[in-house]
């Protein structure tokens, strides 16, 4: 193993993930025109490797092979050599993982592709050891092996290349297969989950389980448009199950990524902002359907760990922390008995290691995560003569100490850059919490990290952009930042009544329309009209770890409609749902989040306008009122006398005023209004009857 005390090209960039590599002996390009003239000026492949610099296997993968001077040698004498950060390139990374699958069946980081010098990929893997190991081939036998066939036999993989690329523009098509999207379709994907629902532990599937927040949330909606009581349960026994096991830091907060384990005990140690922010929006669901106390606990303790580790001081949000740290996966998380003991005295540490399940043996390569999955609290607590408050205050102050001693280990490694699209995410997350649980401290926080992205993601012509950091923002933005940035503002409209996050979210989403849309076949493009030119230009609609652009987009057209009266931004959606609707309709459990924008697009809608006095103790008890609840097809707006301009954006509200010199509610559902409200009792039994 060496480094090199001379660094590469990747020194002079921002990525986290490139500066990794920055000393590496390999020779590595960031992806540039500069990296693609010199493969062709000197005739040789391309070697592309994908990750993100949290990744695990691409830190294994780093200190087997691109710091080993063997391989950087062939590396260096028979490619060029392109390292790219799948979280600031998701364009690239998009088309090649989807190859990857193609040609191989499975995905996922550290991405390998070998490639000719336009691009078009004739090999696709996943983390290759050096040497041989358990089945997979090793990478410096591989690099050999294509070295000579590129020299001798070229004409044989550039061939292989063009039936790649050929092959990945079908499967391109058939994402696009157009269809019909009706009841059928949602029914069938509860019947998916329902085939798939683990009955013991939560969750879908075998391990390794993720989280898949948004899947949960189209349950919850289907619950409620149906009536169906299993959907609920199965939410609830999800939800349950993750805040015990393991993928939740029950001494630092917040969740892993994933779990490699049935019963969420075991997790993949990073924690990504995305997973944090979608699930914080789905335990606020849960709480305001349930009114389950640990729901809205689990929500603010997440914020807790966003706010103390994850934010910036201008107050948007850094992206994810690494797995490992010491070069161990999980060595920061884990713990011995007699550490615990160490801290705690043996009085108290004999009472929290048998809640939190420690032992001499350990759960995990002879350490321990703690966890509660075999714990009833209740019989806990009863055991030890303790309240429910009484036990949660003593777990409390023993997990606070615990945290302090945890403080002082080598921490891992942080990815500060400030990404607009998971941004989006968390500004939603929060925004919403804050109109739930009536808590101004969740709004502030999203209008702080909504303030950064607007002043310093855009560039001066309003175009967004989809990376900052350290004081650069580059990479023009994807159709992901303007979805889920606009979600965000659609989220703090309904949070603060303040016009201008509405203003702002119609602007972005018509930047999005013009910069995205595809006039010939509908639905979103991934990348926009003015980006730099790939092997392919493709739509997303598979919503896996993150929902996609198309879907989260779909849901705010509707929204937007609906809240401004401009039908024409429900037409795109319904020609999304038609664009899409083959591909979902085949899979809809694969399609989550756009299930749940169909269920806001054809269901029982309603939309409220309040009319008052902001500053009135009548208005501001309506708009507590309307604010709480599960309500997910219904938008408020709020005319305020202060606020003339929102008439103009909402014009079917312009002749909506006081009645009697009093705050009013009016309601429009499904097309039809109702006469106005000033009661707060009327107000109630109305939003008793709202879905």
């Amino acid at each position: 193993m060496s480094t090199s005390s001379k660094p590469n090209r990747l020194a002079k960039e921002k990525s986290p993930y490139l500066l990794q590599h920055a000393y590496n002996p390999v020779n590595w390009f960031p992806w540039s025109d500069e990296a693609f003239e010199i493969a062709k000026r000197d005739n040789k492949p391309i070697f592309l490797s994908i990750g993100y610099s949290t990744c695990h296997w691409c830190h294994v993968m780093e200190r087997e092979s691109f710091e080993d001077q063997e391989v950087a040698e062939v590396l260096n004498q028979d490619y060029v050599s392109i390292k790219v950060d799948r979280e600031e390139r998701p364009d690239v990374d998009h088309i090649y993982m989807s190859i990857c699958e193609t040609m191989t069946g499975h995905g996922g980081w550290p991405l390998t592709i070998m490639m000719t010098p336009d691009q078009k990929p004739f090999f696709a893997g996943t983390y290759l050891p050096k040497e041989q190991k358990f089945g997979r081939v090793g990478l410096l036998e591989l690099l050999g092996k294509v070295g000579i066939r590129w020299k001798e036999q070229p004409d044989e993989l550039m061939e292989l290349s063009e039936q790649v690329l050929t092959e990945h523009e079908r499967q391109d098509l058939l994402a696009g297969y157009r269809g019909e999207l009706d009841d059928q379709c949602l029914n069938k994907a509860f019947h998916e989950y329902s085939h798939t629902f683990d009955h013991e532990y939560g969750g879908f599937g075998e391990a390794p389980k993720f989280p898949s927040p948004h899947n949960l949330s189209f349950l919850l909606r289907y619950a409620q448009h149906t009536g169906n009581q299993q959907a609920l349960e199965m939410v609830e026994k999800t939800l349950d199950a993750m805040s015990r096991g393991g993928i939740y830091d029950h001494v630092g907060m917040g969740f892993s990524r994933y779990s490699v384990d049935e019963k969420w005990l075991v997790p993949h140690f990073e924690k990504m902002l995305y997973d944090n922010a979608l699930l914080a929006i789905t335990y606020t669901e849960a709480w305001q359907v349930t009114g389950k106390r640990l729901y809205r606990q689990i929500t603010e303790q997440i914020f807790t760990y966003i706010a103390r580790d994850m934010t910036d001081a201008g107050g948007a949000f850094y992206s994810a922390e690494d797995a490992d740290s010491e070069g161990e996966e999980g060595r920061f998380y884990v713990w011995s008995d007699s550490e615990i003991k160490a801290v705690l005295g043996d009085e108290d540490a004999s009472f929290f290691n048998d809640l939190y399940g420690i032992t001499p043996y350990g759960n995990f390569e002879g350490h321990n995560i703690p966890n509660l999955i075999d714990i009833n609290l209740e019989a806990y607590g009863n055991k030890h003569d303790l309240t429910e408050p009484e036990l949660e205050q003593r777990v409390s102050e023993l997990k606070a100490k615990l945290f302090t001693a945890r403080e002082q280990r080598v921490h891992p490694q942080k990815d500060d850059k400030i990404l607009t699209s998971w941004n989006g995410l968390m500004i939603a997350a929060l925004a919403k919490a804050g109109q739930a649980f009536g808590d101004t401290r969740y709004t502030e926080q999203a209008r702080k990290a909504e303030t950064f992205l607007w002043n310093h993601l855009r560039r001066e012509d309003g175009r967004l952009l989809a990376r900052y950091r350290d004081g650069q923002a580059a990479y023009l933005g994807y159709v992901d930042d303007y979805a889920f940035y606009v979600w965000g503002l659609i989220e703090l409209y309904q949070a603060t009544f303040d016009v201008q996050y509405l203003q702002r979210a119609l602007t972005l989403n018509q930047n999005m329309i013009d910069l995205f849309w595809d006039e010939e076949r509908d639905g979103l493009f991934f990348t926009g009209s003015d980006s730099e030119q790939l092997i392919s230009r493709p739509k997303e609609i598979y919503d896996g770890a993150i929902p996609s652009g198309n879907s989260i987009a779909a849901h705010n057209f509707v929204r937007l409609a609906r809240l401004t009266g401009e039908t024409r931004l429900e037409d795109y959606a319904a020609k999304q749902f038609k664009a899409f609707g083959g591909m979902v309709a085949h899979y809809p459990s694969g399609h989550s989040a756009l299930l749940s924008a169909l269920l806001y697009a054809t269901g029982k809608t309603s939309e409220i306008v309040i009319v008052g006095q902001r500053n009135d103790p009548q208005t501001a008890q309506f708009v507590q009122e309307v604010q709480a609840g599960f309500r997910p097809n219904m938008v408020v707006i709020f005319k305020d006398k202060g606020q003339p301009e929102i008439a103009e954006i909402a014009p079917y509200i312009h002749d909506y005023d006081l009645v009697d010199g009093k705050p009013a509610v009016y309601v429009c559902e499904h097309f039809a209004c109702q006469a106005p409200v000033t009661h707060i009792d009327d107000i109630k039994a109305m939003l008793d009857r709202i879905e």
